[in-house]
């Protein structure tokens, strides 16, 4: 399906190559059943890595860095917004920075849609959406 060099560019790409070239099996290597032998973070970018290959223009992701470090979660930050810019991302996510890049945030609260906007016009004026900013902001400073 996938050309071998393909694959090793969409690894390199999500930064496992080097995890897979480690394996005894390399590019044969299995993943388990619900991902067992990978890290919550390697699983995501393996992930993002077979979407990449599939050239998909339409991306889902739900909580996608939620469980997994920052440097995890700056990498998928990174790869999104290279490898998928010309992609519509629907994203479901709870941690700020992670939405700071889309074109439009919606707000939920109590399962209704109180605001639909770009991150920057919502920081703009009272909003829910800046006051989760401040909130986390807070939460980062140790306030």
């Amino acid at each position: 399906m996938y050309s071998d060099e393909e694959i090793w560019k969409s690894l390199e790409r999500c930064q496992l190559k080097d995890v897979v070239a480690a394996k005894p099996e390399k590019l044969n290597s299995l993943v388990a059943d619900n991902g067992d032998n990978w890290s919550v973070g390697q699983r995501q970018l393996l992930c993002l890595g077979r979407v990449m290959l599939k050239h998909s223009r339409l991306l889902f992701m739900d909580e996608a860095t939620a469980s997994v470090d920052s440097q995890t979660d700056a990498v998928i930050q990174r790869i999104i917004r290279e490898d998928f810019a010309a992609c519509t991302i629907i994203s479901i996510a709870h941690r700020i920075p992670t939405v700071m890049d889309c074109n439009r945030v919606l707000v939920v609260d109590a399962g209704l849609a109180k605001e639909f906007e770009k991150p920057s016009r919502l920081l703009e004026r009272p909003s829910l959406f800046g006051a989760l900013v401040q909130e986390y902001a807070n939460r980062s400073s140790g306030l």
